[in-house]
């Protein structure tokens, strides 16, 4: 977006818009917005008309109804937050992205103490960014996501096959990081209980502990020396693994959602709301999203307002997300999408110290 030459009466009469916008969710009258900004001398209610109606040329502002007051665009809210942000860089479709700069206020006393209360007794990464996707939805009132990093190099705690009929096979995986990532599986023969009872059995006390892409080649490797008498036994095995019962990068990395409802509380704005929501159904689509505008490598807040890039139905949606890290360790994205009438500062804060909090929470012990 072109940067914006808005003179400074452009620029306090364009914040309290969205900030009454924001915190009424109603269009904005320059009757209320003279009593807002009735403190300052020299903005009549003549002269705030005289401004809005410069605002609206510029594309800041729309009128829902003829007799409405004005409501802010998605360009409005991208200023807003540049005001508050440190311009970084620009993101897909021309989007805004920035960093929180260090001068920020810190999150309030008692949204740190919710927070906290809110990860008693996590202690594992699955929890972590399952718990993560909740609290975001709720204090955000909008969609809470966190996305796991990728399943390389992830350590097999356990693995248990479940028959569903037809030769289908639902594979449950466990890692050592906590990270439970299932897989239904079509079998070239049917396989009894017994079968996959023994092979959950050979894997689970051979394998525990081992990197889950090397577990299918030792696999392998082990069929070819096994005696006659065995080979029944660990072909069953090798089957199950080679339609991708440890193939866990197929199936992409883990992703926890949480708040859907939060996007479709307004009668008024249903329909758009639920486009809105059809476009973010799609869990590929919310990786995509995320691996395209939160760099895992720097652990920096992102906010991008207008995701129309992604799917016209999400232009009045913003994106505001962070990479969790244990150490050198990169977890995962933690983010809020929520429409853009959100609680800017408080949400880029409430992100920033919840992706902070993983280290603490799931720090590794000292070897």
């Amino acid at each position: 977006m072109p940067q914006m030459r808005l003179s400074p009466r452009e620029r306090l009469v364009l914040t309290a818009i969205i900030e009454l916008y924001i915190a009424t969710g109603e269009a904005v009258a320059s009757k209320a917005l003279a009593q807002f900004l009735a403190h300052r001398d020299g903005l009549s209610s003549a002269t705030l008309r005289n401004v809005m109606a410069v605002l609206g040329e510029s594309g800041l502002l729309e009128q829902p109804h003829t007799s409405s007051g004005r409501v802010p665009t998605a360009a409005a809210f991208r200023f807003y937050v540049e005001q508050m942000m440190r311009p970084e860089q620009t993101g897909a479709g021309g989007q805004q992205m920035g960093v929180l700069p260090a001068s920020a206020p810190p999150l309030s006393e008692a949204r740190r103490d919710q927070i906290e209360d809110s990860f008693t007794g996590v202690s594992s990464s699955h929890e972590y960014l399952e718990r993560t996707s909740h609290v975001l939805a709720l204090i955000s009132q909008g969609l809470g996501v966190a996305l796991a990093c990728s399943t390389t190099g992830q350590i097999l705690e356990h693995i248990h096959f479940s028959r569903l009929g037809a030769g289908r096979v639902l594979a449950v995986l466990v890692t050592q990081a906590g990270a439970v990532l299932d897989r239904v599986m079509a079998l070239d023969r049917e396989m009894s209980l017994l079968e996959l009872e023994t092979a959950a059995r050979y894997l689970n006390d051979n394998f525990r502990g081992w990197q889950v892409d090397r577990i299918r080649a030792e696999v392998a490797r082990r069929v070819d020396a096994e005696e006659l008498a065995y080979r029944e036994m660990a072909a069953s095995i090798e089957e199950l693994c080679r339609k991708g019962a440890l193939n866990v990068s197929a199936q992409g990395p883990a992703i926890y959602v949480d708040g859907i409802s939060n996007l479709i509380t307004n009668e008024l704005d249903r329909e758009r709301l639920r486009q809105m929501l059809a476009a973010l159904e799609a869990k590929q689509r919310l990786i995509e999203l995320l691996n395209a505008y939160v760099d895992g490598r720097h652990q920096e807040v992102r906010v991008v307002v207008g995701l129309d890039a992604a799917s016209p139905a999400m232009q009045d949606l913003v994106l505001i997300g962070a990479p969790a890290r244990v150490g050198e360790e990169n977890l995962g994205t933690v983010a809020v999408i929520a429409p853009t009438r959100i609680q800017y500062q408080e949400m880029i804060q409430a992100v920033s110290y919840i992706a902070k909090l993983s280290d603490r929470i799931l720090e590794r012990p000292a070897e």
